[in-house]
């Protein structure tokens, strides 16, 4: 099976059940909200899935993508699609394993954008949001899309993140996060 991305470029998928990638009208839609910041980018990608947001990101110039996903065969399919469209200046890596896990390896490292799709009825969404905020992976301009069910949050509140936007796409919801700001002044510039 294959799925068409940006640029008019078909990608591999899964023939069974076990990812399942975000529709064409939410990734249109994250990279529309996006469009401007994706350019020399460093963008993670959680519970990767066909790795489709990762393409994306690398047919739209992100310099770097990781992409982290827990399936094997679905690592393989999204290491043959990276391949396909990444170009000669841009770097991949697709990380297999446990997300929250995996998180803990990138303590260190910090992400313009990160995109996480996990299975919408799982319990991943709180220990990722919490992962991300405890070693810092999100740059201080960076931002974060959770994707989720309309009927389900992504979990509480995490102190470091903040949420600055959500929208919905009929099954589909997106929650979009930022740092918080620990500086003053800046809280009191932006009210």
């Amino acid at each position: 099976m294959s799925l068409r991305i940006y640029g008019n470029r078909q990608i591999k998928t899964l023939a069974t059940l076990d990812t399942r990638p975000t529709v064409a009208r939410v990734r249109e839609a994250v990279f529309n909200i996006w469009q401007g910041t994706i350019i020399d980018c460093r963008w993670l990608d959680l519970c990767a899935g066909t790795g489709a947001m990762a393409a994306e990101a690398l047919c739209r110039g992100a310099a770097e993508v990781i992409a982290i996903e827990k399936w094997n065969r679905a690592c393989i399919i999204i290491e043959e699609n990276l391949q396909q469209v990444a170009g000669e200046d841009q770097t991949f890596q697709v990380v297999q394993g446990d997300v929250v896990k995996r998180l803990k390896t990138l303590a260190g490292q910090q992400f313009d954008r990160i995109y996480f799709d996990p299975p919408y009825a799982s319990n991943l969404y709180k220990p990722v949001l919490e992962a991300i905020a405890n070693y810092q992976l999100l740059a201080p301009a960076g931002e974060l899309a959770a994707e989720h069910s309309p009927a389900r949050l992504p979990g509480s509140p995490i102190p470091a993140l903040e949420i600055c936007r959500q929208k919905v796409y009929g099954n589909t919801a997106l929650t979009f996060y930022r740092p918080t700001s620990d500086d003053p002044l800046l809280t009191d510039a932006s009210e």
